[in-house]
């Protein structure tokens, strides 16, 4: 398959830029793999290149060179990336390897020795260095302009801000440590300068990710940066708060789940970020949480929900969990699924465990046979998939406001407050949708409830 698929995602991401190369003008393509941290490396790469002169291509035999960023978090996403490099280099020839698994360069060579170059994770000189080797530049000042923005490989209303790098966690089945290196935070003021001119350019929606959003700043000291007239703190907090004054809907995702997370409920409440918390728990049994060196607070963490439903009535909690992690007795299971119970999370994502190359989760004791994993994911998935079918049902009848990510002739596909792109569910709207575009945010009454989706229609 020559030609990139039309419909980015932030996972399997492919470079679409609008416009056609001059004569003579190299140019290059982009194949992004992994979470959105990485999608936002390739927009920063693409940007990079594009500033010099490169034009950027959607299909594989129109690129001079393919750059392939790389996932190298677990072996299913090794093997992923791996296929990924060789289908560029089938399709291609000329291939540049980036990214997470670009940490383990013999890895890579050893299975695609023709790579061109490797280089690893946020190594963005290295990579510029490896293209202009492979494609030397031709750039003409005249005719090579870049928009404000960069190069965006999601679609227009919306745009993911990484706000830092790295991560002080140890958790051992976490290799992302010794691949992206410590916490290192970026100045609050260089943040909210890109947030502000995305807006500017008509992105109606932010979403801030990292390793760790709630330990923004730490690395820094929570320093000053000049702003607006005056200070602003390199904090999680401060920063939403600004960011919320930009008029575009601002999502936090991955925010662990610290005490000063609950100053960040007010802002929720108050509408200047929307009312949503990604906050990775991976498991409820504190045995489980410790063999995981992970904060074992799952009680704690319950009274903590409750206070921000309090607080804000409205928020929605989206969650991620490991399955089968070893030494995970019939008990700690149990103790999940009871806790999941008590917790009533709205979004919830499931992972069985497995092996990750350098993770010290992997001589623990105990493993848990494949088919004893199967058997709790599906069990986890089923009530996950109950709470949910009866939170979103509880929404018929209302009135929400939605954002529209795509229309075609059966319909338009929107999102509510509650849901992020591409890993929440979706707002489907097949009447009178005709004159709605991408990025438009409409109010919608709810009229049926699925397993995950709504559908509605437009209010009156």
């Amino acid at each position: 398959m020559s030609q990139n698929p039309p419909n980015l995602r932030p996972d399997l991401a492919r470079a679409s830029v609008p416009d056609v190369a001059r004569p003579g003008q190299p140019t290059i393509g982009m194949v992004s793999l992994g979470c959105p941290k990485a999608l936002v490396d390739s927009e920063r790469i693409l940007t990079r290149l594009r500033a010099e002169g490169y034009a950027i291509s959607p299909d594989y035999k129109g690129a001079d060179a393919v750059i392939v960023n790389t996932c190298g978090f677990l072996d299913s996403a090794k093997a992923e990336s791996l296929d990924a490099i060789g289908e560029a280099l089938r399709e291609n020839g000329k291939v540049l390897v980036t990214g997470c698994l670009g940490a383990e360069p013999d890895y890579i060579t050893g299975a695609h020795p023709k790579v061109l170059a490797v280089t690893g994770p946020h190594q963005y000189e290295a990579v510029l260095d490896a293209v202009h080797k492979a494609v030397p530049p031709s750039p003409d000042p005249f005719i090579d302009l870049l928009p404000a923005t960069g190069v965006s490989l999601t679609p227009r209303h919306y745009s993911y801000v990484k706000i830092s790098e790295g991560c002080n966690h140890k958790c051992k089945f976490c290799i992302i440590p010794d691949m992206r290196g410590r916490l290192v935070s970026r100045p609050a003021h260089a943040v909210l300068r890109e947030a502000e001119k995305l807006v500017e350019a008509g992105v109606k929606e932010l979403l801030v990710i990292s390793q760790d959003t709630s330990a923004y700043g730490v690395d820094r000291k929570h320093d000053l940066s000049p702003w607006k007239g005056g200070e602003v703190r390199a904090h999680i907090t401060d920063l939403a708060r600004e960011m919320g004054k930009f008029g575009a809907w601002v999502r936090l995702h991955y925010v662990y789940p610290y005490p000063h997370v609950r100053d960040l409920i007010p802002l929720m409440a108050e509408g200047l970020v929307l009312p949503y918390l990604d906050i990775p728990f991976q498991h409820a049994h504190p045995d489980t949480l410790k063999r995981m060196a992970r904060p074992a607070a799952a009680a704690k963490t319950l009274d903590e929900i409750a206070a921000w439903r309090a607080a804000c009535p409205d928020i929605t909690l989206r969650s991620t969990f490991i399955v089968g992690y070893p030494g995970e007795t019939e008990e700690e299971f149990q103790t999940l699924l009871d806790w999941m119970d008590e917790a009533q999370l709205d979004r919830v994502g499931c992972f069985q465990y497995e092996n990750v190359a350098g993770a010290r989760s992997n001589d623990l004791p105990d493993h848990v046979p494949a088919e004893v994993k199967q058997d709790r994911w599906d069990r986890f998935m089923e009530k996950a998939q109950a709470i949910s079918e009866a939170k979103l049902a509880q929404k018929v009848g209302k009135v929400l406001d939605v954002i529209v990510d795509e229309v075609d002739e059966e319909g338009a596909t929107c999102r509510t407050k509650a849901d992020a792109p591409e890993i929440d569910g979706n707002l489907f709207i097949d009447e009178g949708f005709e004159d709605l575009k991408p990025g438009d945010i409409v109010t919608v009454v709810v009229d049926e409830a699925g397993e995950y989706d709504l559908w509605g229609r437009l209010a009156d």
